[in-house]
């Protein structure tokens, strides 16, 4: 049996869950809304402030999708509960980000800026002007985000120079061999 799909999701206080026809899950929260299907050969159980996902069967599909459900469902809790953040630095000299209303400019040594709009549900913030802030309740959009913003500028290996995640390691290449 899976070892992550046989754990329990608890549910804090606040937090309401539905389950409508097809596993179309909807769980509200003290940060927001979430709605998302989970594969339909799982069942959703509730007992004592706490859900299971349960598999009809041992075989492959039902094995693979048990673990991969609770765990839907688990993020879906905790993004409503805290929210998730992903945090980002610029490393190179002049690289710097600002906001804009809504939206992120980022001069990365390029000859324009780039300005980056957020989707909805998407809250982004300049701490300093080398560090930029993703936050949102759903973990997939928050990570997709992050990595879109990384993808303007990713870390070159000679000199380290990009975007990256925070505490990210860039493996570092040495350069031209002198005589």
């Amino acid at each position: 049996m899976s070892r992550i799909g046989k754990k329990p999701v608890p549910l804090p206080e606040g937090v309401e869950v539905n389950v409508e026809k097809d596993n179309l899950v909807t769980i509200k929260g003290p940060r927001g809304e979430l709605t998302k299907k989970i594969p339909s050969c799982l069942e959703i159980v509730f007992e004592e402030g706490q859900m299971l996902v349960q598999r009809p069967s041992d075989r492959k599909e039902h094995r693979a999708m048990h673990g991969l459900g609770r765990s839907l469902l688990a993020n879906m809790v905790e993004g409503v509960t805290n929210g998730y953040v992903r945090e980002l630095e610029l490393v190179g000299v002049g690289y710097r980000a600002a906001k804009q209303g809504d939206n992120l400019v980022l001069n990365v040594g390029y000859s324009q800026p780039v300005q980056f709009i957020p989707v909805e549900g998407i809250e982004l913030d300049v701490p300093a002007a080398t560090r930029i802030t993703v936050k949102g309740i759903d973990k997939e959009v928050v990570g997709d985000t992050a990595a879109k913003i990384r993808r303007v500028r990713p870390p070159e290996p000679y000199k380290g120079k990009g975007i990256k995640y925070a505490g990210e390691y860039v493996r570092r290449k040495v350069g031209k061999a002198g005589k």
